[in-house]
C-alpha cells in the first residue's frame, strides 16, 4: 500500500538538510548566553539563525524574537494589546470571524476579562469583508489582527488593506503567517506590520520553534520574567538547535520560493481537476484566485468528512477534516460554517494540503482510491 502525507498544512516533515543542522548543532552544546567559546559558538548559531528568518519575511534581524511557535507569538501580541487598553490606549481589539485558534480563544478569553473584541465577517469565499473591516475599525481600536492565509480554506487574505485601515486609525496591526511562511512572498517591513507571528514546523523545520516580528519601536512588554535573552523579553535559555534548524529551514524556503509555490499550484490544481472529473457532486472551497498553493479544501455531499478521513487512512492516504488544533471537535469547521456554508456540507469537507514532498504520483494515488470511497459512503448514507 502506498503512503501519501496531505496533512502539510497540520505539520510538515523537516527537510534533510534541517535534519544535518540539528545534528551539526547537537555537538555546539553550550549556553548561548555564556562568554567563553562553547557559548559563543552557540550564540553564532542563533545570531545566524536570526539573519536567514529576517531575510525570509522582509524584517531587520533585530526585530526577531524567538518564541516556541505561533500560539505563544499570538498570545503575546494580544497581552500586549491589553495592556495598551488597561492604560488607556485603545478600548477594542478587532480580529476576524476565520483566525486560527490560538488567536480566536485568545480573544474569547480576553472578552472573558471585559475587553471589548469585534470579529469581522467573511464572503463566501473565505475572505475577509474589508469594507466591513473599514466599519468596525475605529480610533478607539488598540489592535488589528488579520491573519495573511487561512489553515483550513487556504484562503489568502488582503492584509495590504487590513494594515492600512488599522494604521489610519492608528491602531497597530497584526498578522498570524504561519500558513504562508514559505508559500507566499512576504516584506513586513514593505507592509508596514507592526507584528507577525510564524512557527519553523510549517516550512519543513522543527517543532516547538518559532518567532514573533516585532517592528522597531512597537508597543513590547516581557513575555516572561527572568534572565536577559531577547533583550529581556522573551528569557530562558536559547533552544540553540531547534533555531539554528529554523534558520536553516528559512534559507532553503527563500531559496525555493518561487519554484516551490509553482510546483505547489501545479499539483493542487491537477488534484483539483482528477477530483471534480472523476466525482460527480463535489463542492471546491475558499478562494480559487487568492488561495495558499498546495491548499485544497473540497465538500462531499451525502459523505461525511471524518468516515472519509478514516476511510483515506487506511489507503495509506493522510488528509484533515479541518484544523489540527480542532481535532477531538464534532462540531463542523467554523471557519467554513463563517462563510454561509450549510452543516451538512461543511461536515463533508475535506482539506487536503500538500508540502515539499508530495509528487505528481501521490496525486494520481489519491485520484484512484479517493472515488470508490465517495461511492461507497454515498451508498450506505443512502440505504
Amino acid at each position: 500500500m502506498q503512503s501519501v502525507y496531505m496533512d502539510n498544512n497540520a505539520t510538515t516533515a523537516m527537510a534533510p538538510e534541517v535534519k544535518a543542522a540539528l545534528k551539526e548543532a547537537d555537538r555546539i552544546f553550550g549556553n548561548a548566553s555564556s562568554m567563553h567559546r562553547y557559548g559563543r559558538e552557540a550564540a553564532a548559531l542563533v545570531s545566524h539563525a536570526r539573519e536567514d528568518l529576517a531575510a525570509l519575511v522582509g524584517c531587520r534581524p533585530s526585530e526577531v524574537l524567538f518564541t516556541s511557535g505561533a500560539t505563544e507569538s499570538n498570545n503575546t501580541v494580544f497581552d500586549i494589546a491589553r495592556h495598551l487598553i488597561t492604560q488607556g490606549k485603545g478600548s477594542r481589539i478587532v480580529t476576524t470571524t476565520i483566525e486560527h485558534p490560538a488567536i480566536i480563544e485568545t480573544a474569547r478569553y480576553l472578552q472573558s476579562e471585559g475587553i471589548h473584541v469585534d470579529f469581522c465577517p467573511v464572503d463566501s469565499e473565505g475572505r475577509v469583508k474589508i469594507d466591513e473591516l473599514e466599519k468596525l475599525v475605529g480610533d478607539d481600536v488598540a489592535l488589528v489582527s488579520v491573519m495573511m492565509g487561512n489553515n483550513e480554506s487556504g484562503a489568502v487574505q488582503d492584509t495590504s488593506s487590513a494594515v492600512r485601515i488599522a494604521h489610519a486609525h492608528n491602531a497597530l496591526f497584526h498578522t498570524d503567517v504561519t500558513q504562508a511562511v514559505g508559500k507566499l512572498p512576504i516584506d513586513f517591513e514593505k507592509e508596514g506590520f507592526d507584528y507577525m507571528s510564524l512557527s519553523g514546523h510549517k516550512f519543513h523545520g522543527p517543532k516547538g520553534v518559532g518567532a514573533l516580528i516585532a517592528r522597531k519601536g512597537a508597543p513590547l512588554m516581557p513575555f516572561l520574567h527572568g534572565g536577559h535573552q531577547e533583550n529581556g523579553l522573551r528569557p530562558g535559555t536559547y533552544n540553540t538547535q531547534a533555531i539554528y534548524g529554523m534558520g536553516i529551514a528559512a534559507k532553503l524556503a527563500k531559496k525555493d520560493l518561487e519554484t516551490e509555490a509553482a510546483r505547489l499550484w501545479s499539483l493542487r490544481e491537477m488534484l483539483r481537476k482528477g477530483i471534480e472529473e472523476s466525482i460527480d457532486d463535489v463542492v471546491i472551497n475558499g478562494s480559487q484566485e487568492h488561495c495558499l498553493p498546495g491548499t485544497l479544501n473540497v465538500s462531499f455531499p451525502r459523505a461525511e468528512g471524518e468516515s472519509i478521513l478514516l476511510m483515506l487512512d487506511m489507503a495509506g492516504v493522510a488528509v484533515s477534516t479541518g484544523s489540527a488544533c480542532a481535532t477531538g471537535s464534532l462540531e463542523p469547521s467554523y471557519v467554513l460554517m463563517a462563510t454561509g456554508m450549510d452543516v451538512e456540507l461543511a461536515h463533508g469537507s475535506i482539506r487536503f494540503s500538500l508540502g515539499r514532498y508530495n509528487t505528481q504520483e501521490d496525486v494520481r494515488y489519491v485520484l484512484r482510491v479517493l472515488p470508490p470511497i465517495i461511492k461507497k459512503l454515498r451508498e450506505m448514507s443512502t440505504r
